[in-house]
Formats: C-alpha cells, sequence, structure tokens
C-alpha cells in the first residue's frame, strides 16, 4: 500500500509540474514568458509550449487580433473659423511589438486605451484647427482622417502598438450653436422658399397675360368673322328684298308703311300726335288701302 500511495504522488506530482511547465498558445494570442521579472521570450507561433515552473517562468498573453478604440468623451474642437465642433471618432490598432507594449502599458488593453485617448484627440485637435467647417464635414473629411493616422504612426511604435484605420463617425456642433444654427438654416430656407414663391408667381401673371391677350384676339377674330359673315347675309337679304319689291313698288311702299306701323305701336301705351293727312298715315287711308289689294290682283 505504501508504495502504490507512493506511485500515486509521484504520478500527481508529475502532472503538476506538467501543467506548470506546459501552456498552450492560441492562434489570436501572443504569449510572453518572463524569467525572475523580465521578458525572456515572446511566442507568437500557436500550438502546445514549454517553460520553467514558477517562480523561475511565468508566461502571461496578449491578445493579437485587431481592436477597436472609441472617442470617450466628446469635447470641442474649434475649426480655422472658430467654430465649435464635436467629433466622435474610433481607432482600429493591434499589437505589434509585445515587448514595447508590455513596458509602457503593462498587459492589461485599458491602460493602452487610456493613454492613446488623449493623443488621438490632440492629433484631431490639430488636423481640425486647420481647416473650416464644410472641410471637415465633407471636402477634406477623408483627408483629416488619414493626416490624424499619419500622426499616430510614429506615436503608435513607442507604445508598441500597428494603427490600421482611423475613422470619424459623427461630426455635430456644440449643443448652445445648434438652435442658431438651425435658426439660420431655417431662415435661409424661407428665403429661398419666398424667391421661389416670387418667381412663380411672376410667371403665373404672365402666363395669365398672354391668355388674356391671346383670348382678346381670338374674341376679336370671331367678332370680325361674325360681322363678315353678318355683313354678307344682310347684303343678301338686302338684295333679295330689292328684287322683291322690284317687282311690285306699291306693294313695297305698302310692306314698309307697315313695318313703320309695327316700330311705332309696339306697346299699347304708345302714343303718337300727328295729323291724319299726313303722310305717315297714308296706308291707312282708303285710297291706298285699295292699292296692296289691286296689287295683289293678278295680272291679265
Amino acid at each position: 500500500m505504501n508504495r502504490i500511495g507512493l506511485i500515486v504522488g509521484l504520478v500527481l506530482l508529475a502532472l503538476m509540474a506538467a501543467a506548470s511547465t506546459l501552456f498552450v498558445v492560441d492562434q489570436r494570442q501572443v504569449a510572453v514568458i518572463y524569467a525572475l521579472g523580465e521578458i525572456k521570450e515572446v511566442i507568437t507561433e500557436p500550438g502546445l509550449k514549454v517553460k520553467l515552473p514558477p517562480p523561475f517562468q511565468n508566461v502571461v498573453f496578449l491578445d493579437r487580433r485587431i481592436q477597436t478604440l472609441d472617442s470617450p468623451d466628446t469635447r470641442p474642437i474649434f475649426t480655422a473659423e472658430k467654430k465649435s465642433l464635436v467629433i466622435d471618432w474610433l481607432v482600429k490598432w493591434r499589437v505589434s511589438e509585445p515587448r514595447q507594449f508590455i513596458r509602457n502599458n503593462g498587459t492589461d488593453m485599458r491602460n493602452l486605451e487610456t493613454r492613446l485617448s488623449p493623443v488621438v484627440h490632440a492629433a484631431f485637435n490639430e488636423e481640425v484647427t486647420k481647416r473650416t467647417v464644410g472641410g471637415v464635414l465633407s471636402i477634406e473629411r477623408d483627408k483629416v482622417m488619414q493626416d490624424v493616422r499619419a500622426r499616430l504612426e510614429d506615436d503608435a511604435k513607442s507604445f508598441g502598438i500597428e494603427i490600421l484605420d482611423v475613422r470619424i463617425k459623427r461630426v455635430d456642433f456644440v449643443a448652445n450653436i445648434t438652435d442658431s444654427i438651425y435658426s439660420r438654416m431655417r431662415s435661409e430656407r424661407q428665403q429661398v422658399a419666398n424667391q421661389l414663391r416670387s418667381t412663380g408667381g411672376a410667371e403665373g401673371e404672365k402666363i395669365r397675360a398672354d391668355a388674356d391677350r391671346q383670348r382678346q384676339v381670338i374674341v376679336a377674330e370671331a367678332y370680325r368673322e361674325a360681322q363678315k359673315v353678318k355683313g354678307e347675309g344682310d347684303a343678301k337679304a338686302s338684295a333679295i328684298f330689292a328684287e322683291a319689291f322690284g317687282r311690285d313698288p306699291q306693294f313695297a311702299q305698302f310692306y314698309r308703311s307697315l313695318e313703320a306701323y309695327r316700330a311705332a305701336f309696339r306697346t299699347k301705351g304708345d302714343v303718337m300726335v300727328l295729323d291724319p293727312a299726313s303722310d305717315f298715315f297714308k296706308a291707312m287711308r282708303g285710297s291706298a288701302s285699295a292699292a296692296p289689294a289691286a296689287a295683289a290682283a293678278p295680272k291679265k
């Protein structure tokens, strides 16, 4: 029994020794071996590795994947026009020199982010102050990101990292001037709307004036054609009457007298004071009344 217990103890001791000397490096990590507080070796290849047991050697792991640093605060940055802008940015980075990274930041990634954030903000401040609001918002937006990345490359070497990308997520005005900017934008849009309305009103008046002119021309031409047709009809009627009355002048005279009576005595209240012997009543006298009868008699 004592031999069996000894064997089991030796086996357990061997397993503990193996566990303290063997470690696995993941492909997403970098292993750094410490020997008495100093960096002994940096292992980048994945797989099963061997080291001395503690306290002779210890191992720490660093994430070698791409990391993202977002802007932690929204401090304003002044442009060349002295306008305050708030810029939200992000930086893509990863560990490139594990030894340098540990010397400057330790093994905690948050230490690096705490130190890198003010450096990025200072780089944006240097680039934005050289440009106008319009340039930062649209025209030179890509150039700002490229220049900030170029500024960070030298600082990144001292941190033991590599800057892969710099992006501007959002650009906005400071809250205390946003209302005034929106008011100015509304007034500008209102001015443009009023200008368009006045232009539309002028075009409308021009169209209406042209339509009225065309209407007057059409009405005048129609009236002229109507008068022309009426004149031609009156001429034909006069010719027909002249031809008909020329065949019997006495009947024509009698017909004209009747037309005169119709026009004179149109209503019952019409009163005329005339001499009965005047020519106006000639057709009503007996001597004249026989004329149309005689004229109506057939000729032999």
